[in-house]
């Protein structure tokens, strides 16, 4: 897999536009991320520091955005499957797009604070 089009084009149709709309809301949030694909899913990246990683399974769409981006939403993340720095947003479900903005949007704030020269 050499980019996120490919990746993308590799899921069924239905979930390509859940896999386009996630990556439409992170690179709105972070116009200036790397994109790329990095463990096998896309990765993005600000001043050279991971952001958000997506992956798309099975049963359920994975959202990494660190320990910290979890932690900071906790509360409307706990009726999810949660690991340290990963929750799982099934697919038989909506998927929380709102959601996934508020995160994404705290991580790019949270790599400019630390980041940003």
């Amino acid at each position: 897999m050499k980019n996120v089009n490919q990746y993308i084009d590799t899921l069924p149709v239905e979930i390509q536009k859940i896999a386009q709309e996630i990556r439409r809301i992170i690179k709105n949030e972070a116009p200036d991320c790397i994109e790329s694909i990095s463990y096998g899913m896309p990765a993005y990246k600000t001043f050279g520091k991971p952001l958000v990683y997506f992956a798309v399974y099975k049963n359920h769409i994975g959202l990494y955005a660190t320990p910290s981006g979890h932690e900071q939403f906790s509360n409307e993340l706990s009726k999810y499957k949660q690991g340290k720095g990963s929750v799982q947003f099934p697919l038989h479900s909506p998927i929380p797009f709102d959601l996934i903005q508020k995160i994404v949007a705290f991580r790019v704030k949270e790599n400019n604070d630390k980041f940003k020269k």
